[in-house]
């Protein structure tokens, strides 16, 4: 069957079938295969298409790789295992911050500990104008999502909204930004989610819990590793089905 994957990647990064046959040294009807007939490249061609297009050689290619090999990927990307949130240093976030030259991605129902940081608004406008795209997404207050979350956290049913409500009067300013976006959503948050370009920290989530005391993953996306790619499909799906805040 059809490769569309590769197809649309080569699309999205303006890249035609005879310019990829020409960066691999390959004949133009080799690469018409890979995509229409589904051919897979071999392995050294795998990696070189990936890096050209941004993407990991597993969304790619899912049935090339090995699951034994894409378990032993997996444990390369995690490149920290904090036990709390709050024991993240503080230069961590800055340095993911200021290092992002291609997207920033929020999940969350409130983050108020990014709220926190008054600079914040003024470093998300600087990036968008740099070309950055930034998408965030925020819990809907009216949802009975958040709400519910708030209570399983010990707090009161109006505490999480309140704060999801002052989450999205923190990120107004940024509205109408070239390159940023911003929705709502009332999907259940399993993890919040924060996405530097090939960096991400996924904030797990506890029950009984606040998130600031759950423990963090950060990963680095790997061409053939499929642990950063759950993740960032997670996200997709929540993007796919949130709306604008009425602001």
């Amino acid at each position: 069957m059809p490769n569309d994957r590769l197809r649309d990647a080569l699309l999205r990064n303006g890249l035609t079938p005879v310019q990829l046959a020409a960066a691999m040294g390959v004949d133009p009807k080799t690469v018409e295969r890979w995509i229409t007939k589904g051919r897979t490249p071999y392995q050294r061609h795998r990696h070189a298409i990936a890096a050209m297009v941004r993407e990991t050689e597993n969304y790619l290619w899912p049935d090339a790789v090995a699951p034994e090999r894409v378990a032993e990927v997996a444990q390369s990307e995690v490149i920290q295992v904090y036990p709390h949130r709050y024991s993240i240093p503080s230069d961590v976030w800055t340095r993911l911050f200021d290092q992002a030259t291609e997207q920033i991605e929020i999940l969350i129902y409130s983050g108020m500990f990014l709220t926190d940081n008054p600079a914040l608004i003024k470093l998300m406008r600087k990036k968008a104008e740099a070309g950055v795209k930034i998408r965030i997404l925020v819990g809907d207050p009216a949802s009975r999502e958040v709400a519910k979350r708030s209570a399983e956290e010990g707090l009161d049913k109006a505490t999480l909204p309140a704060k999801a409500r002052n989450a999205l009067v923190f990120y107004k300013p940024l509205d109408g930004l070239q390159n940023v976006e911003i929705r709502i959503h009332g999907t259940i948050l399993y993890n919040s989610l924060y996405r530097f370009d090939e960096d991400m920290l996924v904030n797990t989530h506890v029950y009984g819990f606040g998130a600031a005391v759950a423990p963090v993953l950060h990963l680095r996306r790997l061409s053939a590793g499929d642990l950063f790619e759950t993740y960032s499909e997670s996200y997709e799906n929540v993007w796919n089905a949130a709306k604008p805040p009425k602001w």
